[in-house]
């Protein structure tokens, strides 16, 4: 009886491999281009949904920007990060020191980040938005 279920459990699995390799080859075989440019219209609802989300990227982006390039007594700022790096330096903790200067060169480098955002926010505002 054993062996009889084992027999039927192991012909039912080479039948749908047979039967899922069998479904590749028609798939494999019958090859089809890829589809044309397609044009996809928007609502002007949609239209107006991105424009204004656009609107809010770009101010983000600007505060972003702004606060990292701020002065020591900007929180967040990475004068600010290098000045508290600086006093835990000089109240002897020298791995927070190293963390927070290493955290200040992270945020410095994604200012080239946001300015690609901001041109294309941009761009795109000039182009479908009206330039608003």
């Amino acid at each position: 009886m054993r062996i009889t279920r084992i027999a039927v459990t192991g012909f039912a699995l080479a039948m749908v491999t047979t039967v899922t390799l069998a479904g590749v080859g028609v798939a494999s075989a019958d090859p089809t281009p890829p589809p044309g440019p397609v044009t996809i219209t928007l609502s002007p609802e949609q239209v107006t949904f991105f424009c204004e989300r656009v609107t809010k990227i770009e101010k983000r982006v600007a505060k972003l920007t702004e606060r990292i390039n701020g002065g020591a007594d900007v929180k967040g700022s990475t004068a600010w990060l290098k000045a508290r790096a600086q006093k835990e330096r000089d109240a002897g903790r020298e791995t927070s020191a190293k963390l927070l200067e290493e955290r200040a060169e992270r945020r410095a480098g994604r200012i080239d980040q946001l300015n690609k955002i901001k041109a294309f926010a941009t761009d795109f505002n000039s182009k479908y938005c009206g330039g608003k």
